[in-house]
């Protein structure tokens, strides 16, 4: 049961993380649209502009954080394979 709930929160698949950076983003903008009706003029648009770059930044990591862990699990089913090779 712990273990379904777990999997919950794992971002597996390009999908899934194109799914939460879409969720982060509309946070964002919404967040930024405030930042403008509250602090109007050049302050505004720069906070409005620091949180859609965030999630540019957040949304490069997560992809790049997908990626490295497919690569790891491939080297590792390599390692693996290569080893159990050995003991034969």
């Amino acid at each position: 049961m712990l273990g379904k709930l777990k999997r919950l929160f794992i971002i597996k698949t390009r999908f899934e993380a194109f799914l939460i950076i879409y969720a982060l983003a509309l946070g964002a903008t919404a967040r930024g649209s405030a930042y403008l009706v509250q602090y109007p003029g050049f302050g505004g648009q720069l906070l409005y502009l620091a949180t859609t770059g965030a999630v540019f930044l957040g949304g490069a990591k997560i992809l790049d954080a997908i990626r490295l862990e497919k690569e790891v699990a491939k080297l590792r089913a390599q390692r693996d394979e290569t080893v159990g090779q050995d003991s034969e």
